[in-house]
């Protein structure tokens, strides 16, 4: 005990350090995936069958193939096979493949739940506007997007709790993020080595970020409760 309350400034001084990259993964991927998923949503509605072909093939590649094989190809991809590191070998190299990898992931999984959405919606309100004289652009914006939002916020909901837990499968192409972090004291770390009780606390960082956040979504789903 006196041993692990010693460690506990070098070992909590990294596992903030991880928590920060952990943080920007998800802040970046919910800023890039959010309205790409909408984009990638239009385009597999799209009446251009081709466009809504290849879009929905992609999406069901991206959807049925693990997230971690996706960072391992996305990272390993440029200089295996085109012998051309584009991310270069440094931390925030990996850090970019990384945010590349959960943007588009993430964007594939949204964009189902927009169109699930927007398809949800009668048709008859669209066809009530065009009546009254309003532009399809109106009638998305005005009428149909608002309804949107507000189904769309449970479903929502839980892909971005899951992207919390998810961003530690960055640590597959070593970025080093809080699990990273805490496991490094198990192999040999700041002069530390065979010590497990930092994942402990690595767990404790997941679930007081998750409660952040599942606190924070629970309060939006609430404000946008004016179709009730």
């Amino acid at each position: 005990m006196k041993l692990m309350l010693q460690q506990f400034p070098v070992v909590f001084q990294a596992l903030n350090v991880g928590f920060l990259q952990t943080l920007k993964l998800f802040l970046i991927t919910g800023l890039g995936a959010i309205p790409l998923g909408l984009v990638i949503a239009f385009g597999s509605m799209s009446r251009f069958k081709p466009l809504s072909a290849l879009t929905r093939l992609v999406i069901w590649v991206v959807r049925g193939t693990p997230l971690m094989i996706q960072l391992l190809i996305i990272y390993y991809f440029p200089g295996i096979v085109l012998h051309n590191n584009w991310w270069g070998g440094g931390e925030s190299g990996r850090f970019l493949a990384s945010a590349i990898a959960f943007i588009f992931n993430y964007a594939c999984y949204f964009s189902e739940i927009y169109r699930g959405g927007i398809q949800s919606i009668p048709k008859g309100q669209q066809e009530a506007g065009l009546v009254l004289g309003m532009t399809r652009g109106q009638i998305f914006y005005k009428v149909t997007l608002l309804q949107v939002v507000k189904r769309i916020v449970p479903p929502m909901s839980n892909e971005i709790i899951t992207l919390v837990k998810d961003t530690a499968l960055a640590r597959i192409i070593a970025l080093q993020e809080i699990i990273w972090a805490g496991q490094s004291f198990m192999k040999g770390s700041h002069g530390i080595a065979g010590a497990i009780w930092p994942l402990f606390f690595t767990a404790v960082y997941y679930l007081l970020f998750n409660g952040v956040v599942t606190v924070a979504l629970g309060r939006l789903e609430k404000r946008l409760d004016y179709f009730r």
